[in-house]
């Protein structure tokens, strides 16, 4: 739902509103505000040790629930680790929070059918996640043989309807660094849905217009997206202006102008197949500004406002809270949260930093000032 209030920019001491000024809108500033139900993150990075403990308040205070990726040192490979990690994160989180942590398997060539089967049975899994090695932070423990040895896992998962999650990239040195989203898609999705067509799958942070274009063409309900704050405001010029930008640094890399545009034109359209995924990724800031800097955006305390600026930009607010509420538990077969939170038009500046004991972390659009405030009850 969507609130309009007329506010007189230099209010009547004595008389109140003047109500011809209200109609004409001479002498007022206008109030917006947003009131949605609570969002789900369907991709989140929560680290673990001291870093989980830095960030997963800035996550749980906005989402209701989010996919955790189980890229960790070592990696979330079995069922009892996820369960591991979950109590880690349990314990971890701010008091009076409702927030709940869906879990994931990292795919490995080595997982089985019966890992599958326990990670069902868990009640704390929800998905299996597809690196393919080498394609991003920690993935080197990835599958290197998916139409093979992976099999039995993947029949698995369509028995037990555990989506498949995949990072779209090729790793192949000789393609393109700005070309392995779609390589991967002719190569690897498009054979992989043709092979096993009952299987689920979400195409993660996707940045293309040739992903947006698979994922259309796809039945729905069978093969979604995710998006992410990043894809949606920033295009490749943001990695170079004013000098190296370690910080807009991501895997998938940022693309060219024509691809944000496309993504934006299919979030903000209503299309069922695109739900929030921030893919927020916080690294300690000096391996960021480093000679090897890591891959990854801290966007977990701004991704709100840059969605409701991006889609305020595009004239679709109305369309907002189906992309961030709905059509993600829709897809996962879960209920749609039924707490609201509310989105105030009101300026506010992001904070440089964040520190703690180790460090500090550096987010999305750090020092800057953003239109959207999230208010939470």
């Amino acid at each position: 739902m969507i609130k309009t209030l007329a506010l007189p920019s230099k209010p009547s001491r004595l008389f109140g509103p003047n109500i011809e000024g209200l109609k004409r809108g001479k002498g007022y500033r206008v109030k917006m505000e947003l009131s949605i139900a609570q969002p789900d993150d369907w991709h989140l990075h929560l680290r673990d040790n001291e870093l989980l403990q830095t960030v997963v308040s800035h996550s749980a205070k906005q989402f209701g629930r989010a996919i955790i990726m189980p890229n960790l040192k070592p990696p979330v490979t079995t069922t009892a680790a996820a369960v591991s990690y979950y109590d880690s994160i349990l314990k971890a989180l701010p008091n009076n929070t409702n927030f709940t942590p869906l879990m994931t398997l990292y795919l490995t060539d080595k997982t089985t059918p019966q890992e599958i089967k326990l990670a069902r049975e868990s009640g704390v899994v929800y998905a299996v996640k597809l690196y393919p090695a080498g394609a991003t932070t920690n993935s080197q423990d990835g599958v290197t043989d998916l139409f093979g040895k992976c099999v039995p896992a993947l029949e698995e998962m369509i028995n037990q309807n555990i989506p498949l999650l995949v990072h779209g990239e090729v790793t192949d040195p000789k393609v393109d660094i700005f070309d392995r989203e779609r390589v991967f898609i002719e190569t690897v999705l498009k054979p992989l849905i043709q092979k096993f067509p009952k299987l689920k799958v979400v195409m993660e942070h996707v940045t293309t217009m040739d992903a947006i274009k698979f994922v259309e063409s796809c039945e729905e309900g069978s093969v979604a997206a995710t998006v992410t704050p990043q894809h949606l405001l920033l295009n490749r010029n943001s990695l170079f202006q004013g000098g190296l930008q370690p910080h807009n640094y991501c895997l998938p890399v940022l693309k060219r102008e024509t691809h944000r545009q496309a993504i934006v034109s299919a979030v903000t359209s209503g299309n069922k197949r695109f739900f929030l995924g921030t893919d927020s990724a916080p690294h300690e800031r000096r391996t960021k500004e480093s000679s090897c800097g890591c891959a990854g955006v801290f966007n977990a305390p701004v991704a709100l406002s840059i969605y409701a600026k991006v889609f305020e930009e595009a004239g679709a607010l109305d369309k907002l809270e189906a992309f961030t509420s709905f059509n993600g538990p829709d897809f996962y077969g879960l209920p749609r949260n039924t707490r609201k939170i509310t989105l105030k038009k009101t300026p506010w500046k992001v904070p440089e930093s964040y520190s703690y004991a180790s460090g500090s972390i550096v987010p999305m659009s750090a020092g800057e000032s953003l239109e959207w405030l999230p208010i939470f009850p």
